[in-house]
């Protein structure tokens, strides 16, 4: 029995008339994602010397392609966060010497950040563990089961 089973056994009792399947499903969708987050991915993202969002910025330059450099404002689109809390990031990243603010040749006020030599080290070593990270946690899932799973995450999400 987990979490969400003990939470619908309760509203169970509490209240009948709800429908249990939707608590369930969107309970243990939190837990999993609470848990992987915890147990799993923020301590590989420490063991590197980053924050989960110091990661993201990485990775989303990393992936961007060369010269692995984007506005402010496409990287903290592409991460759906606010400008504030990319400002904060960045200036973290900077400091560590993984990326660096260099003028944009297309707009005189404007800003690029780009990934160093350092922080593309740091991102490509990195991402390899955290993908294996994230192969090892699905083991518990069939292969079959993995591309389901994704299938219909990826239509939940469509729908919201």
């Amino acid at each position: 029995m987990d979490r969400a089973d003990i939470a619908v056994d309760q509203w169970a009792r509490e209240r009948p008339d709800l429908p249990s399947l939707p608590m369930a499903i969107f309970g243990r969708i939190s837990d999993a994602s609470e848990r992987v987050l915890r147990d799993h991915m923020n301590p590989l993202f420490a063991a590197a010397g980053l924050q989960p969002g110091e990661f993201d910025v990485l990775a989303t330059l990393r992936r961007s392609g060369a010269p692995f450099m984007l506005s402010p404002t496409q990287l903290y689109q592409a991460m759906m966060i606010s400008s504030g809390g990319m400002t904060a990031r960045l200036d973290r990243l900077e400091r560590a010497g993984l990326v660096e603010r260099r003028p944009d040749p297309q707009d005189r006020r404007g800003k690029l950040i780009a990934l160093t030599e350092r922080g593309k080290g740091v991102i490509d070593e990195t991402i390899g563990r955290h993908v294996e990270n994230e192969r090892r946690l699905l083991g518990v899932l069939s292969p079959e089961e993995q591309e389901m799973l994704n299938s219909l995450l990826k239509k939940l999400v469509a729908g919201l």
